[in-house]
């Protein structure tokens, strides 16, 4: 059975993601002064503004604007000329009471979160989605070290892939649109792109000479980025996560601390999903997590392993319930999630880089032998 899937990145400098940088660069610039800073930061970015809001609760509330110039300007766009506004204030007293007025930490929102994993790559991510990071990140890297003259940081890339009973078969179709100088010869950079970024970028699975390669599809692409479009914080979900070809809550990720569930949530379904899949337990993962805002535990857990698994899907979210700390406390604590880490993490996937805490899988082993007792009936429940 030959079915086709398809996933796509963006640049650092995609407006989208320029806001999520932005957003995430808040949300550690807090958590450095106050480890306990409570922080929802939203931000806009059109033709000569950009606007920040939200509310945020920390000891010391840092230099936004700074904190934007700074990241427009490592984002590639040193000489644009824009307006910056900042509208902030604390979180609503009945959130916060919600959240840090009980015995324990509750969810500072309701949501339900979904984390993925299979065996198609060493990421354990789905084959379309590591290949468009791979285009984008190699498309940022040559324009920064001058590789490829005229490069401007706008781009995006969009991977599909054929695959043939379950398995990745071939590449059939690339696009890559990448801004670009006004006097840059197009026909040079298609020869730039073909051999600086997309041979490259697929050594781990090549294209074949069937595989479609569309660059700036649109023809020209001299105006890009805030200048041309309007970027918003949380608008890449798709990208942020699984390409699309996972289950996803609908919360956005970036500028949001860990007592969000959207984000920490999100952030331990996918390391749970990953140890599952590291462990040998399943070829394939699917972990869903639901909050209730004010409660620590959550109020629904499921494992599906896609009739891959070793073990029951009953038996797995046992196993699951046993061995992690569910809570926003215990996700907080496990993933580090109060540490100024999420600017870094937030540009080409937040589960691509393995240095991450949330990517680490450690701790597989010892939940393949919990998985074993329960098995065996002597674990517990």
């Amino acid at each position: 059975m030959k079915r086709f899937f398809t996933s796509e990145s963006v640049t650092e400098g995609h407006p989208d993601k320029l806001c999520d940088t932005i957003a995430d660069a808040v949300v550690d610039a807090c958590l450095t002064q106050d480890a306990a800073a409570r922080v929802a930061c939203e931000v806009m970015a059109t033709a000569g503004k950009i606007i920040a809001a939200g509310e945020i609760t920390a000891a010391k509330i840092p230099d936004i604007p700074a904190i934007i110039c700074r990241t427009v300007r490592e984002a590639g766009y040193g000489g644009s000329d824009y307006e910056v506004e900042v509208i902030t204030h604390e979180q609503s007293p009945d959130i916060a009471e919600a959240v840090c007025g009980g015995a324990e930490t509750g969810a500072g929102d309701q949501g339900i979160l979904y984390g993925f994993a299979c065996d198609e790559t060493k990421e354990l991510l789905p084959l379309p989605v590591v290949l468009a990071h791979r285009l984008a990140r190699l498309l940022t890297d040559t324009r920064r070290q001058g590789i490829i003259p005229g490069l401007r940081p706008d781009g995006k890339a969009q991977v599909s892939v054929e695959y043939a009973f379950g398995a990745p078969r071939r590449i059939s179709a690339i696009v890559l649109s990448c801004q670009h100088a006004e006097d840059k010869d197009l026909p040079r950079l298609r020869e730039e792109l073909l051999e600086f970024v997309i041979q490259p970028a697929l050594r781990i699975f090549p294209a074949d000479e069937d595989t479609e390669i569309l660059i700036n599809p649109s023809g020209r692409f001299v105006q890009g980025g805030i200048e041309a479009d309007t970027g918003l914080t949380g608008r890449k979900l798709m990208v942020d996560t699984y390409g699309g070809l996972a289950p996803h809550g609908g919360g956005a990720l970036s500028g949001k601390d860990g007592t969000k569930v959207d984000r920490s949530g999100a952030y331990m379904a996918r390391c749970i999903a990953k140890n599952i899949v590291a462990a040998g337990l399943a070829e394939k993962c699917t972990v869903a997590l639901a909050y209730a805002i004010g409660r620590a535990d959550p109020v629904a857990v499921d494992v599906d392993t896609h009739l891959t698994g070793t073990y029951s899907d009953k038996l797995l979210e046992q196993a699951v319930r046993c061995f992690f700390d569910l809570t926003p406390a215990g996700m907080i604590h496990t993933l580090q999630l109060n540490q100024p880490i999420f600017a870094d993490a937030c540009n080409y996937g937040h589960f691509t880089r393995a240095n991450l805490p949330w990517e680490q899988t450690g701790q597989a082993g010892k939940f393949a032998e919990l998985c074993a007792q329960l098995d065996h009936g002597d674990g517990g429940g």
